[in-house]
């Protein structure tokens, strides 16, 4: 049997242990990146003194910009009623996680939103947050690996940032068109027109509390989405008790659109 030489067994020996180190080196990256990251994210929700907790959580969000703007789903936000009812002084807020200590709550006020894309933009007061970096608004291709930042079961255990990991499955369409005619105004013909909203299918496990958490490209480290949707068998309490891992994503062009468009 021929010999090899010296040189090219030194090569394949140094492939092969690079090849060993790489799944590590990746996870490296993402622990750094989450750990960057999770100054950036809070709890959303409606603060008033005479509700128990007084914070009410509804979802996720996180800094963009200047690091006072906030990004989340157009379904977070209360309900008008909630917002408006001076009788209960009810308002929006956000809980901003401190490590080793208790979070910090801050007021908030909505700047813009957008319900065909489930978008919206707050800005809250205090000093800026550590905004996040968005990606570019090409959609990314099915297979990337992502990972997903918020709070699944909001404090149920204490507003720590929970992280998930998964791949884009599909990059796929969907239409909301109405219930009848009488439903179809000058906006739903609008969205029509439009076309299907492309979202990213993700085969991680997300819940509903992870609504309007950022969809982070675990190589880059940049948000190239905002999680939007958890697909559920039947009731919502199923989706923590039996999770069918589908969860779904609005890419992140659609969050520069709503920034260029409101001009907050």
């Amino acid at each position: 049997m021929a010999r090899q030489a010296p040189g090219v067994i030194g090569r394949r020996a140094w492939i092969a242990s690079l090849a060993t180190a790489l799944p590590w080196l990746a996870h490296a990256g993402l622990v750094d990146t989450v750990a960057a990251l999770r100054n950036s994210v809070v709890a959303v929700g409606t603060y008033a003194e005479t509700d128990a907790p007084r914070f009410g959580f509804r979802g996720t969000g996180f800094a963009v910009g200047d690091g006072t703007l906030l990004i989340t789903n157009h379904h977070v936000l209360p309900p008008a009623e909630d917002q408006g009812n001076t009788s209960v002084q009810r308002s929006l807020a956000v809980l901003v996680p401190k490590k080793g200590g208790e979070p910090e709550l801050r007021r908030a006020t909505l700047v813009t939103s957008d319900r065909n894309h489930d978008l919206a933009v707050l800005r809250i007061e205090g000093s800026p947050l550590q905004p996040v970096t968005l990606g570019p608004p090409e959609v990314s291709p099915q297979g990337t690996s992502v990972a997903l930042l918020g709070f699944p079961i909001g404090g149920v255990f204490g507003f720590t940032p929970v992280v998930h990991r998964g791949i884009v499955a599909a990059v796929t369409g969907i239409a909301l068109p109405a219930q009848g005619a009488r439903q179809l105004n000058a906006a739903t013909v609008a969205r029509l027109r439009e076309g299907p909203l492309e979202i990213y299918q993700l085969d991680a496990t997300a819940y509903p509390g992870n609504s309007g958490g950022p969809l982070i490209d675990a190589e880059s480290g940049q948000v190239i989405g905002v999680v939007n949707m958890v697909l559920v068998r039947s009731t919502r309490e199923s989706a923590l008790t039996n999770p069918t891992g589908i969860t779904y994503a609005i890419p992140v062009r659609r969050v520069l659109d709503i920034l260029k468009r409101g001009s907050p």
